[in-house]
Formats: structure tokens, sequence, C-alpha cells
């Protein structure tokens, strides 16, 4: 069976023939990961995972970082050794050949444009807040109301999420005109998201009880409630580290700059994480609520919806780390906790198209895609027609989506591709012992398994429906790759060249 491997050496020959401009150092990196990894899971979700774990949380937070741990060591080998855009993509073509690179390219399209639509809406939601209460930060600025038919979309009762439509118009243009452009804004708003959670620790972990860590599971430990669901949802908080692989092509000396932007925006994200999750439970509490006959309710649902009225709690926060300051009787900073959410959220967006972008240009390199999407600027030496319809698509679902659902289904799509990846590290471990790795997967044994196993849990823990829809998804492209990348890809070009 031919299956279509492309190797490693064409890989990076290819690459250096259509190549990207190198700008961005380790620095730069890190701050990329950061700023894609610190967004709408930490400033959103953390209510979420409260609902379904309680306490418990705080253990979500550990095995979802401990599967991306162990997988970004399995990324750090990978991006060491074929230095170009793509990601798991491009990686899993040099493994396990072009139908697997193409199902993992279909899912990384959930990942990272789903991604940015996802924080799109959450963006949304925290700039129409604090519109209304612009007043009570801004003394002589009125407070201004947007309509719910404007700031929603039809799925939640609305016409058009109109902010969310805007600002992922705005990141489009700003990626048009360059990555270093990019990354020097990006590094700016990373570091208001650091100094709004580094507030916010200060201020909640001194008024910490213990009694509010009990119980600490109410809903147990596995199922599609409970701490195993959580850190499936929690999950998402982390997704983004790997859109650092994907700068590989642009970046200086990538042998040694990809390692440590991989694992030190992970580092420095889990930290953060663990310490807000703590201020957040032993200052205010963070106990799930339940139906009247008991039941555990579901996040999301029009059930919750109806017991949180007229409660405050965590739980039923919308700006749960705001909340939590105003509870604590920090009003006028939990309001400036809520604005540095929504001034430093686009930085999520911004990474999450630009990974997209990237993972495009590269299958359009291959002729997977149609060569039109992997034209270059001759001006802003970037891919623009890609990230103009990357840009659009994010919109679309911005614009008329929910985030609840958008999250989960971003989850699915990054649970493969790292399977993927965890696999083809010990793949290529055996077929191409003698290739230079700058960077080796220390234990790549033990930690290659772990990650597969990781995946593969938190994937169980995810909702039914998200499940399906994944499995549909991947359907569908499958039905696209044999209608078009089957015979346009260049691999099969040189095949038949070869009388193959």
């Amino acid at each position: 069976m031919n299956l279509r491997i492309k190797s490693l050496d064409d890989i990076l020959a290819t690459a250096e023939r259509k190549s990207l401009h190198r700008s961005l150092g380790a620095f730069q990196l890190t701050m990329l990961g950061v700023g894609a990894i610190i967004g709408t899971g930490i400033f959103v979700l953390t209510a979420e995972a409260a609902q379904k774990a309680g306490p418990g949380m705080m253990v979500s937070f550990v095995i979802a970082g401990f599967v991306c741990a162990v997988t970004a060591l399995c990324y750090a080998e990978m991006a060491s050794m074929i230095p170009v855009s793509g990601s798991a993509y491009t990686y899993s073509y040099a493994v396990l050949g072009e139908l697997v690179a193409w199902i993992v390219g279909w899912a990384l399209i959930l990942e990272y444009a789903i991604a940015g639509s996802t924080v799109a809406v959450g963006w949304s939601g925290y700039m129409a807040g604090l519109l209304r209460n612009l007043h009570e930060l801004v003394p002589f600025l009125p407070n201004v109301e947007i309509p719910m038919q404007w700031a929603n979309g039809p799925f939640d009762g609305g016409i058009l999420n109109v902010p969310a439509l805007l600002i992922s118009l705005l990141i489009t243009w700003l990626l048009v005109l360059g990555t270093k452009e990019s990354a020097y804004v990006n590094s700016i708003l990373v570091s208001i998201k650091v100094v709004a959670l580094t507030v916010f620790v200060l201020l909640a972990l001194p008024v910490m009880h213990l009694e509010n860590f009990h119980p600490f599971a109410p809903n147990g430990y596995v199922g599609k409630l409970g701490v195993g669901a959580a850190a499936a949802s929690i999950f998402f908080a982390y997704v983004g580290f790997d859109a650092v692989s994907t700068a590989a092509e642009e970046t200086k000396n990538p042998n040694r700059n990809i390692p440590i932007g991989l694992i030190g925006s992970l580092l420095i994200c889990t930290v953060f994480y663990l310490l807000v999750a703590a201020g957040a439970i032993g200052s205010v509490g963070a106990q799930p609520l339940s139906g009247p006959q008991g039941q555990v309710l579901e996040p999301g649902s029009v059930e919750l919806a109806a017991a949180c009225q007229g409660l405050h709690q965590l739980v039923c926060s919308k700006e749960p780390l705001a909340f939590v300051l105003r509870e604590l009787h920090f009003p006028n900073i939990g309001n400036l906790i809520g604005l540095a959410a929504g001034i430093a959220l686009p930085s999520v967006i911004l990474m999450m198209v630009f990974g997209q972008t990237r993972i495009f240009f590269v299958m359009a390199r291959d002729g997977l895609l149609p060569p039109v999407f992997a034209t270059i600027h001759p001006k802003y030496k970037t891919p623009h027609i890609v990230t103009i319809c990357t840009g659009l698509f994010v919109s679309f679902f911005a614009a008329l989506f929910p985030v609840g659902k958008l999250a989960d289904i971003s989850n699915s799509g990054t649970l493969f591709a790292f399977l993927v990846v965890a696999a083809g590290v010990m793949i290529l471990r055996v077929r191409d012992p003698g290739r230079k790795r700058t960077f080796r997967t220390p234990g790549v044994w033990v930690m290659g398994p772990l990650a597969i196993f990781g995946c593969l849990f938190l994937f169980s823990q995810l909702s039914t429906y998200t499940e399906v829809l994944f499995l549909s998804w991947t359907a569908f492209g499958l039905l696209i790759y044999y209608g078009y990348g089957y015979r346009k890809s260049y691999h099969a070009r040189d095949e038949q060249a070869a009388g193959r």
C-alpha cells in the first residue's frame, strides 16, 4: 500500500524554495505561545469547570496541563527536526503519509479557526459588558448598550454578533501586514493579560479559606460531568502552545528557539492557571449547583441558567475573575480585570488565525489545496490570500455561533492532532534514528504513550455530540481529499511522472 510519505529532506527542500521571512526569536516565540494560550479558557471557562468539578478543577488543570506538557516535548523534537510551517500536518506527512496528513490538517481547522471564532465570541461578551459599565470605569463617559440582536448570533436569540465580526476582520487585516508587526502588538497584549492575572492572584490568594475546598470533587472524577470532564473543557485553556511550531519557518535559529518557545510558554501558563484557580476557589468557593432532584446540572444548559437566577456564585458568572474580585469588595479592580480581558483577548484570536493560515499555506504548497493559497504578498511577505480567506471563515462563525459549542468542537480537533504528533515522534525514532535532533524528547518511550493515552482519555470525556460531530467533520474532509487533493497533490504528480 502506497502511503505517499513525503521524506523529511523533500519537506525541507520545498520550504527553502518557497520560504517565508525569518524574523522571530526565542522571546517573541514564547510571547506568541503565552498570547495564544492565555485567553478565553482562563478568563471565561473557569466557571464551567467549577460547575463540572467544583474545587476538583484544580486537579483538572493539572491533568490538562500534564497532557499538554508531555505532548509539548514531542512537538519540540518534531519542530527541531522539521523547522517549517505546518505543525502537526507537516509532521504527519513525513511520518504517516498524505492521507493522515490531510485528516490532521482538516482537524486543525477545528483547533485554530474554530478556536479563533470561540475567542472572538468570548471577547464580544466582555466588550458588551464593559460598555454597559463604561461610566463606572470612566466617569465622564456614558454607558453604552449594544442591542441584544447585534451582540449575539441567531443561535443565541440575536441576528448578528457584530463585535465578534469586527474584531475578527481587524485581526485579519493586521496579519496581512506582517508577522513581525503582529508579534509586536501581541507582546503588548500578553503583558496586559499577565498583569491582570497577577493582580487577581495577589488579591485572591491571601483571603483563601480551606473550607471552600470541601467537598473537593462533588461530581466524582470520571464521566461526562466530573473532574475528567472539566479537564476536557479546561484543555481549551491550553490550546495554542503548538501554534509556536507553526511559526518555525519564520523563526531565527529554529532548532534552538522553537523548543524554548513551546516549553517556556506552557510552563508560564500552567503556573498562572493553578494560582488563579486556587485563588478563585479558596476566596469565594466553587461548588456546583444541583437540580431539584439532586441531579448535576450541565454547564450551558437552560436548567443551569434557571437555577442561577438571582444567585451570586462563581458557576453562574460569565466573567468569573471579575466576579471574584467584586465579591471580595474590589469592584473597580474587578472592572479593570474585565477591561484587561477585553483588550488582551484579541491576541489569542491573532495567534489562532496565524496558525491556521500557515497550515493552509503548507497544504497549498503540497498541492492538496489550490495553489493560490500559497501566494506570498510582494510587499508584506505574508500569505495574504489564505489569511484573508481564513479571516472571513473565522468571522463568519464568530458572527453566528455561540461560544460554548465552539470551544468543545475545537478541543476535539486539537486532541487528534496531538495524538498523531506523539505517535510520529516514536515512529521516527525507529525509522530515522540517525537524523540530527537538536532537541530530543526525554524518555520518549514513556512520554509518547502517556501523551497518546492522555489525548484519548480527554477525548472520551467530551460530550457525545462533540465526538459525533468530529467524526462527521472527518468524513466530510475525506470526501474533499478524494475529490481534489488525492489527484492534485504534487506528491501524486511526482509518482505519475516516475511511472508509478
